[in-house]
């Protein structure tokens, strides 16, 4: 059994207060973790100020990207150990891990190292009553001390795609990890030392939210600014706790997001990413659908197809090579799922596949299990359909117009992705552009361009990260005018 400790100033250091943290595979106790006091906070902003006024300010931006180069280097050299620490937390199959999470957890320092020498600001020359005329121009610099709150879904990649950026800016960072997914971020500190990021550059604090170590930080005084990942209640008081100060936030919150299919669709290929657009990672991903749309003509076809790819997806422990589906990441969001599938039955839905608990063997018997679950035959008013479950679920509805399906598909509290699947090129433009939701896959899923923007509408987010979106939040534009 491992024992986590918070990271601060360069070193790890025990809390008085711990907590255990359980596998999601088999329920047993895997490590303890420290649980880092309102004082812990304090030493780790302060190390974070103290580093960011002086040995980490001190490095040019081109060392400054170096130093990010070899920290995705020395991740990549790491790499069993990243995967090792993803799948023990989250119970997640190792091969979603390695080619997934694990690499574009690294790829995230290179990009922003990269990213954030190459982005111009602007200059202007201007008149003045004189005749001499004045240069105005732009400088970017960092913002401070940045609060990090990660999830746990994918811990290394959400983490990263925060942490990477802010360094690359300048900026110093405490983050505060799920506390059902701290191995990463302790993992990461000890890669940080390994390649001489200064003591204090990167900080860690474990704990929970109310009355913890998120709280903490983000009521803090001393954090300039606050990125969050994470459900949208929780955005919400994260946000009320950033307007004391008037500190910026960036937030990635829930979604319920639509997946519209029409008839004349690459089959094949609709049948496939619906697949892990619905059931990848157990359904634990921000991105993924829950609400699908297809057109009548291809209704009774593709709900059977669906079925069968769902039936055949192997549920097991991380490390089988054959394993397609792993557990919830703990029981507490197993019950929140099954208290869902329990409510869909009630509502009058129609289980295609699933809605229970499958079998397992008997080692894994104590774990967060849960079955891939299709419904249909729900009206648009159900729970279902207007809640967020985050599981490996999807209620399947058919439409017969675009005008229809359009109307179905926005109206929700929501707005963080689509999926459409046409091959019809002018359909695929007027839908995307008509669609409410920060991102819009048109014949796939889950493909990024990190330099692109990334973010949600409606309740599912505020701000755009990505490319030089992140670096409008990570730093602060000064504009310098000079007279002639």
């Amino acid at each position: 059994m491992k024992t986590i400790r918070n990271f601060i100033a360069g070193e790890f250091v025990s809390s008085g207060a711990t907590f255990e943290k359980r596998s999601p595979v088999n329920n047993e106790v895997i490590s303890t973790v420290a649980e880092a006091s309102r004082e812990d906070v304090d030493k780790a902003v302060a190390s974070a100020r103290t580093a960011l006024r002086g040995s980490w300010a001190k490095i040019p931006l081109a060392d400054r990207s170096e130093l990010l180069y070899a920290v995705a280097n020395e991740m990549t050299r790491r790499f069993d150990d990243f995967v090792e620490a993803e799948t023990a937390d989250t119970g997640m199959p190792a091969s979603v891990a390695r080619h997934a999470f694990v690499p574009r957890g690294a790829a995230n320092f290179k990009i922003f190292a990269d990213m954030v020498k190459n982005v111009p600001t602007e200059t202007y020359e201007m008149a003045t009553p004189d005749g001499k005329g004045a240069l105005n121009y732009s400088v970017r610099r960092p913002v401070g001390v940045v609060g990090v709150i990660c999830p746990w879904n994918a811990p290394l990649l959400l983490m990263t795609w925060k942490v990477a950026p802010a360094l690359a800016c300048g900026n110093t960072v405490v983050v505060k990890p799920s506390e059902e997914s701290p191995q990463s971020a302790a993992l990461l500190g000890e890669v940080m030392n390994t390649v001489g990021i200064p003591k204090g550059v990167y900080n860690v604090v474990n704990g929970f939210g109310p009355g913890s170590a998120g709280e903490f930080v983000t009521t803090h005084p001393g954090v300039n600014a606050i990125t969050f990942t994470g459900e949208t209640r929780t955005g919400a008081e994260i946000s009320k706790a950033a307007a004391v100060g008037a500190r910026p936030v960036s937030l990635e919150m829930g979604g319920k997001n639509a997946g519209i299919i029409f008839a004349d669709c690459d089959f094949d290929a609709a049948i496939e990413g619906t697949l892990r657009s619905s059931f990848v990672n157990t359904g634990q991903v921000c991105l993924g659908t829950e609400r699908l749309y297809v057109e009548r003509p291809l209704f009774e076809r593709f709900v059977s197809a669906l079925k069968a790819g769902a039936e055949n997806m192997k549920i097991g422990a991380p490390f089988d090579a054959s394993v397609a589906m792993g557990p919830m990441i703990s029981h507490e969001q197993r019950n929140k799922v099954l208290s869902y599938y329990k409510k869909a039955v009630e509502a009058g839905a129609t289980v295609v596949t699933g809605g229970g608990v499958p079998t397992v063997s008997p080692e894994l018997a104590s774990g967060a299990w849960v079955q891939p679950t299709i419904w249909t035959g729900l009206p648009e008013n159900a729970s279902i359909l207007r809640e967020e479950i985050f599981g490996p679920c999807c209620h399947i509805t058919p439409f017969d117009t675009e005008e229809e399906v359009l109307a179905l598909a926005n109206d929700t509290t929501y707005g963080l992705s689509a999926t459409l699947w046409t091959s019809n090129l002018s359909r695929a433009h007027r839908m995307a552009g008509a669609l409410e939701a920060g991102i819009i896959w048109v014949n796939s899923w889950f493909l990024r361009d990190l330099r692109t923007a990334f973010g949600g509408m409606k309740q599912s987010g505020i701000g755009r990260e990505g490319g030089v979106h992140s670096l409008e939040f990570y730093t602060e534009l000064k504009n310098i005018c000079i007279k002639l």
